[in-house]
């Protein structure tokens, strides 16, 4: 007999929350985590923005538990008390942009995202005067929000229902016996379960070729996708989110103003492959990022842009915009075993609909 029914590896904001909904069928669920604390890295190291659900396919997971994922974040946050603030964000466009911006308005429109307006120039200046745009998306519904006292609150919530957490554990081998999977760490202790699922973040492809999945052919290589921040000295100029046009192939954001509860502005997150993980933020980038700043908003001082932080995702390459990989794996003889793979963003805004998701995966199939 398996030690536990579920063991969930990796205590991110996605192993959080599957551990939190799961908890409450499931008493004997045990979370790994390599780390000495939950949401060391991605999850804490991002720009803590509620995403409304515009930018991603029709139909794709990313989109679907985005819109779903927003919902049940403003109504977790309301009710655990916890800190928001529903700023609305403005997606700008120059003139050559129009077209792009409108096929833009189009896709979250058919993704179910409510608060959407098309605005021009005026109304652009009347809302936020610094900002530089001759036509804007204006999203009503998105927001910031305080990412680790979310996170916290999944923590104590899955403790409370009966989960046990397991920190300073890296996975080091796992083997599939009759129905049980045997999880070893680094000193070679070993622990059992009927149900295993990999929410290992940037080492969810690793923790897959564990088990003889061939990420290669399967698609499932995950690539260090890092992204600095510069935050602004000085009063911020804007009240809402600003975000220039996408990356082609959803690469990325762009260089794009946010602001914290506390009200500092930040820029970030650029875009660049790595090999290794490394989070600090290398001050010579100060003109880049102010030049990409100032082609949102006017009137900001390069002197007052400092280094902030920087964090790293793992991105999925491949043609297109690759979806998230959310799969039972007993196609391949693994009964039991639950992939999520490359979880970026939107993954923190829709992280309690991909709880509910995974939970209902493993409560139909092995409930």
């Amino acid at each position: 007999m398996a030690d536990f029914s579920v063991i969930v590896i990796g205590a991110g904001v996605i192993g959080l929350s599957i551990a939190c909904k799961l908890s409450h069928k499931i008493k004997d669920l045990l979370v790994i985590e390599k780390n000495p604390l939950f949401g060391m890295e991605t999850s804490s190291r991002n720009s803590e923005v509620i995403h409304a659900g515009i930018y991603y396919p029709e139909g794709s997971l990313k989109a679907k538990l985005c819109v779903e994922g927003r919902k049940k974040l403003y109504e977790f946050l309301e009710k655990h008390n916890l800190p928001y603030k529903k700023t609305g964000k403005l997606i700008v466009a120059k003139k050559d942009e129009k077209e792009k911006l409108i096929d833009l308005y189009h896709r979250g429109i058919a993704n179910g995202v409510e608060g959407l307006k098309i605005i021009e120039k005026d109304k652009v200046k009347e809302m936020e005067p610094s900002v530089k745009a001759d036509m804007a998306i204006y999203s009503r519904e998105t927001g910031i929000f305080d990412s680790h006292s979310f996170m916290k609150a999944l923590y104590h919530n899955a403790k409370k229902n009966g989960a046990i957490f397991a920190f300073g554990q890296e996975v080091s081998q796992i083997e599939k016996k009759d129905s049980s999977y045997y999880i070893c760490n680094q000193k070679g202790e070993k622990v059992s379960a009927t149900i295993l699922i990999n929410s290992a973040g940037l080492y969810s492809d690793k923790v897959a070729s564990m088990l003889g999945i061939d990420i290669e052919k399967e698609n499932y290589k995950i690539s260090f996708c890092k992204g600095d921040y510069f935050y602004y000295a000085k009063r911020s100029p804007v009240e809402k989110l600003i975000y220039p046009l996408p990356h082609e192939g959803l690469k990325g954001l762009g260089v794009h103003a946010t602001i914290d509860l506390s009200g500092r502005l930040k820029f970030g997150p650029d875009a660049y492959f790595v090999d290794k993980i490394d989070y600090s933020v290398d001050e010579n980038k100060r003109d880049f990022f102010y030049d990409n700043a100032s082609i949102i908003i006017d009137g900001l001082e390069k002197e007052y842009l400092f280094p902030d932080t920087s964090g790293i995702r793992p991105k999925l390459k491949g043609q297109g915009v690759r979806d998230f990989i959310i799969k039972d794996e007993s196609d391949k003889g693994l009964s039991g075993f639950i992939n999520l793979i490359g979880i970026e963003s939107p993954g923190l805004t829709a992280s309690l609909a991909i709880g509910e998701y995974v939970s209902n995966l493993v409560l139909k199939n092995y409930g």
